[in-house]
């Protein structure tokens, strides 16, 4: 089984619990203006790799994996055969499989579920609740990514939801509110984690030849992030930042 990607990483520890390998796919639907991996955006790009070459430098490292192995992007979604049959390999060997997606789907197809059903874990990043936002924000609608999320709960899949903060998008405790509100009946929800966001990837998009639009957002503050914090916390939500 071949896939495209765009690189990896042996020593993640932001991406699932533990020390963790990534694997970053390369290609994506969303157009997100703070996307700080900008040059995943080409389907065409990056470079061609088998499951067996991955379980190899997976296998390398693997004594100092405490948490597992994560396929994130990019949109590994836009992969999903190539994703299951990595995570397939890797439960056979008794690592933990995690899948950091934005959760843009058309449907559930058959290798949607098969993919799911070798994830472990799932880190959802819900970009808006508002969808006029969301397509300010990523340039797409937020429908398949609530129908995702609303499947994960469907199938009590092990959770956590991604929140990025930034200035002029979502900083607004009202979407916070609205988020909180649509993942609080979901028992397979574990956390929240709200990212605040940076601009540590601009210079990818000057590498891409491409406008960053937020050079001028600066980063929230501790004390947004707290009170965002304390909507979750309120109902019943673990959230972290």
């Amino acid at each position: 089984m071949l896939g495209r990607i765009h690189s990896t990483d042996s020593f993640g520890t932001v991406d699932g619990p533990g020390i963790r390998f990534v694997v970053f796919t390369q290609g994506c639907v969303m157009r997100c203006r703070y996307c700080h991996n900008r040059d995943t955006w080409g389907m065409k790009d990056g470079e061609v790799v088998s499951v067996g070459e991955l379980m190899e430098k997976i296998r390398a490292v693997k004594h100092f994996l405490s948490g597992g192995v994560t396929v994130s992007g990019g949109q590994p979604s836009l992969q999903p055969e190539f994703v299951a049959e990595l995570f397939r390999a890797c439960r056979k060997e008794g690592i933990h499989t995690c899948l950091d997606t934005n959760g843009y789907v058309k449907g559930m197809t058959n290798p949607i579920v098969d993919m799911l059903e070798q994830t472990d874990l799932v880190m959802l990043d819900i970009k808006h609740m508002d969808n006029d936002l969301h397509r300010k924000l990523t340039y797409v609608g937020n429908e398949r990514v609530l129908d995702f999320a609303r499947y994960l709960q469907e199938i009590n899949k092990p959770t956590w939801i991604r929140y990025v903060v930034v200035e002029g998008y979502t900083t607004d405790p009202v979407y916070a509110e609205q988020l909180a509100e649509f993942i609080a009946p979901m028992d397979n929800i574990e956390k929240v984690e709200l990212l605040p966001y940076h601009s540590l990837g601009k210079h990818k998009w000057d590498l891409m030849k491409d406008i960053y639009e937020l050079e001028e957002v600066t980063p929230p503050s501790e004390e947004l992030l707290r009170d965002l914090q304390r909507i979750f916390l309120n109902k019943g939500i673990q959230a972290i930042y």
